[in-house]
């Protein structure tokens, strides 16, 4: 008896220190972007190489975080339906064939958003605390 009374405070734990590490994640543009969100669709579709522009006809450039971020491991869950290993293997397949090239890799949250706010054309995520007015968010991950 005392085991499972064990077990369970353990999975307890476990499950409530792996929802606290998931943070609230904000997909940011420039301010002056004519539209002020985009389905997450949409956005899956323009950090995948699907679409090269915004809804408006507008080009846009996708930034990424660095590999290993924890904010980029949700986004790619969350938006794009990759874990880390298969958004790797996707990119791979579509660079070898020649068919794409993956959003930069573009540093932490600080280093988007300040890409993002000084280029229109840009697109990317950070931690929704580090959002300010130099930035529009239009979509927050649920």
């Amino acid at each position: 008896m005392m085991k499972n009374f064990l077990r369970s405070v353990a999975a307890m734990a476990i499950i409530s220190w792996s929802g606290a590490v998931l943070a609230e994640v904000a997909v940011i543009v420039h301010p002056s972007a004519g539209f002020d969100s985009l389905t997450a669709d949409e956005i899956s579709r323009l950090f995948l190489g699907k679409s090269k522009s915004f809804p408006n006809g507008s080009p846009a450039i996708p930034l990424n975080q660095d590999d290993g971020s924890a904010t980029r491991d949700q986004f790619n869950q969350a938006i794009c339906d990759k874990s880390p290993s298969q958004y790797k293997a996707y990119w791979s397949k579509l660079v070898f064939t020649g068919k794409g090239t993956p959003p930069k890799d573009s540093g932490d949250d600080a280093a988007v958003k300040t890409l993002v706010a000084g280029n229109p054309k840009m697109i990317g995520y950070v931690d929704a605390s580090a959002v300010d007015d130099s930035v529009k968010v239009i979509y927050k991950l649920p």
